[in-house]
């Protein structure tokens, strides 16, 4: 097989291989401290609310472009939030007084929801639940009583219902559709059961019928690039794959938009191959819980040089399988492009854990 890939999903594989090497490379010799892990978090974070903000700005202002941050971003937000909030955690068990850096944290929480929930409800689907999964494994981390209770939970649940019926009342009352959530869920609904119609009757065991793909005769019938690395990333390297651009990207959104990512993956690449891909979502999952295990374990027995790789560990499990959920089983577009890099990057930052572990 040559090493320069002749396809969007052998340069996928590729990618990620390369990525999962840098990140672990990154990992073993940069010094990450706690106090340095919680830098770098409330960095991320701060620079994401300020992306978000700007985007739900050009919602309003006509003579602003909106470059949906929300997508590819959306889940390294929550990287940070969580890291953060878990870097908290561990000061709180030593004593230190964070009342006021969580107090911070919390505003840029209520900030990021109400600018990235403004551009796409799809992203406030991921944040909630990443928050949701982000305090679970916190309270089971560090054996605390969780603060998710029913109560909390419903009040979280009207809050959502309230939030979506302030936007639909205020795209009335402004006549700015693009913050009304009926109109996107009825967009969505009137395309989404013709795509996975087209989904159902084109996909195979590996690939898809090409006759049924926009390339038509010129389709590989496997990887015509439905799923794909950002357009950028694949000129760069002067790789001829087919590519969607400017209007074209609308025969992209009939697989990229409208379907869940078990479908865009299946069409592209075939049920065995998407078999194979949740596969390696399953074994990331389990690999990360297992080693943030045995980093909790040297915690309890007073090992404090893992603390920071702990806090990111956290960070990077929440986020990664919070994007998984909401890529594959909601909208497409979260897990494919740039979100696919962020996907693949959150993946690399638990893998590159295991070598620390071995090592330690």
């Amino acid at each position: 097989m040559p090493l320069i890939a002749q396809n969007h999903f052998q340069f996928i594989i590729e990618f990620a291989v390369l990525m999962i090497i840098g990140v672990t490379f990154l990992l073993n010799i940069v010094p990450l401290s706690l106090s340095a892990v919680l830098l770098i978090a409330l960095i991320i974070s701060i620079g994401i609310s300020l992306l978000f903000g700007f985007d739900a700005i050009s919602l309003l202002a006509p003579s602003l472009s909106a470059h949906e941050f929300t997508h590819p971003y959306g889940s390294i937000a929550l990287l940070a939030i969580v890291t953060c909030l878990a870097s908290i955690y561990i000061m709180e068990e030593v004593g230190i007084n964070t009342r006021s850096l969580k107090s911070f944290i919390i505003l840029l929480i209520v900030f990021i929801t109400l600018a990235g929930g403004l551009v796409h409800r799809d992203f406030l689907g991921m944040w909630i639940l990443g928050l949701l999964i982000g305090f679970f494994i916190l309270s089971k981390s560090f054996r605390r009583k969780s603060v998710l209770t029913i109560k909390r939970a419903s009040m979280v649940i009207v809050l959502i219902l309230a939030a979506f019926g302030a936007l639909e009342g205020l795209s009335r009352l402004l006549n700015l559709p693009v913050l009304s959530p009926l109109l996107r869920l009825d967009r969505l609904n009137l395309n989404s059961v013709s795509s996975i119609a087209l989904v159902l009757k084109n996909t195979y065991l590996i690939g898809h019928n090409p006759a049924s793909a926009y390339w038509g005769s010129d389709a590989l019938g496997f990887a015509d690039g439905y799923i794909s690395l950002p357009i950028n990333l694949i000129t760069l390297f002067g790789l001829p794959f087919p590519l969607f651009y400017g209007i074209l990207v609308t025969k992209k959104d009939v697989i990229d938009y409208f379907v869940p990512g078990i479908f865009g993956f299946s069409y592209d690449f075939g049920y065995l191959t998407f078999f194979l891909i949740l596969a390696y979502v399953v074994a990331v999952l389990l690999i990360g819980l297992k080693i943030l295990s045995v980093y909790r374990e040297k915690r309890e027995r007073g090992n404090k040089s893992l603390l920071g790789r702990e806090a990111l560990l956290i960070g990077s499990i929440t986020a990664f399988i919070s994007q998984a959920w909401i890529g594959f089983f909601v909208i497409n577009r979260d897990i494919n492009g740039t979100a696919l890099v962020t996907f693949l990057f959150l993946g690399a930052l638990v893998l590159g854990h295991v070598l620390l572990v071995k090592k330690n």
